[in-house]
């Protein structure tokens, strides 16, 4: 009786044991699946320029007011206050009949003196004038074409075009007023170059200088920067504040920037020695931030971290609460996925 009460429970551990062990190899094999199905990337020490984040303004960096050429009253006036015009449009029309006739008398004139030229060159050639006759008719011609010239620039004068692509910042006369030689017509500021003007502090004045390499952050587009390294620094700094007034030209192109806007200017100030990780690992839950790591042991947890800048390769700077080598889920949605499986 003794005897077979032994045997049972040494069958009930046996059974016991048996299913401990296949619980504990389902759990292994469950956790290598898991790390077999989440993209893991390892954080890693990279060196990346260090950066000082500036506030910055855009402005333009062509803006000028168009004056009259000639004298006339306006008769048509196409652009107003703050419309984009283009390169070449017509902005204002004057009444352009004085200058159109004198235009027809001097295209007269010199029709004439080109017939009178040729006429007086072939009698020139049969030796039958002098040399002077020939020599006041040349002078006659090139008299009368410098008339031409100066007629058809003062008709063109009554048409304002655009010299550049922008927009309208002030318009100095209305319809009808007569315009003087110098007066002011209209006012405006080129989108074509744009730059962007920073007040740098004078401890880094001198790695600036040697660096000349900057970086301008869209305040609408934190992912998004424009790197540039064309700037202009003052030689000396402003007595009461002690900072350098630095240019930074943008590159040609639409960055969906205009004039007056507020950016922020990240320039380079040396290496740094930073732990990376993809920005696309990092998962906002109202103020938390926080990476998936997956340990050693193939268990997925979140764990929050202090994120620092993002930087233009992709990747994001973590300060705290992660190590290197540690590995990273790359998709944060995919990964609380799994995490709520287990």
């Amino acid at each position: 009786m003794l005897i077979q009460t032994k045997r049972k429970i040494l069958i009930y551990v046996s059974v016991f044991i048996s299913l401990m062990i296949a619980g504990v190899v389902s759990a292994r094999s469950q956790e290598v699946n898991l790390a077999q199905k989440i993209q893991l990337v390892k954080a890693q020490y990279q060196d990346v320029k260090r950066e000082r984040v500036l506030d910055a303004l855009v402005e333009a960096v062509h803006k000028a007011t168009m004056t009259a050429q000639t004298s006339g009253r306006v008769s048509e006036i196409y652009f107003d206050v703050n419309d984009y015009v283009k390169k070449g449009s017509v902005l204002l029309r004057m009444r352009d009949k004085d200058q159109q006739a004198k235009f027809n008398v001097a295209q007269a004139n010199f029709t004439q003196a080109e017939s009178e030229l040729l006429r007086v060159q072939e009698l020139f050639a049969k030796k039958l004038v002098a040399k002077s006759v020939l020599d006041k008719a040349e002078s006659q011609f090139k008299s009368s074409r410098a008339r031409l010239d100066q007629a058809k620039e003062n008709l063109e004068r009554t048409v304002l075009r655009a010299p550049y692509s922008g927009i309208v910042v002030k318009r100095h006369i209305e319809v009808g007023e007569t315009a003087r030689v110098g007066a002011p017509l209209f006012t405006g500021l080129s989108l074509e170059t744009l730059r962007v003007v920073v007040n740098l502090p004078q401890d880094i004045i001198n790695a600036v200088r040697e660096h000349k390499s900057a970086r301008v952050l869209l305040l609408n587009d934190e992912n998004k920067s424009i790197s540039t390294s064309a700037m202009t620094i003052s030689p000396y700094a402003e007595a009461e504040s002690h900072t350098f007034l630095v240019r930074v030209n943008l590159p040609p192109g639409d960055h969906g920037l205009y004039p007056g806007m507020a950016v922020k200017v990240a320039f380079a100030t040396g290496n740094t020695h930073k732990l990376q990780v993809p920005l696309s690992a990092v998962s906002h839950r109202s103020e938390v931030t926080a990476l998936y790591i997956m340990d050693d042991k193939n268990k997925l947890s979140m764990r929050q971290i202090r994120a620092g800048h993002k930087l233009d390769n992709g990747m994001i700077e973590v300060l705290a609460g992660l190590q290197e080598n540690e590995q990273v889920a790359i998709d944060p949605v995919k990964a609380a996925g799994y995490l709520k499986e287990q």
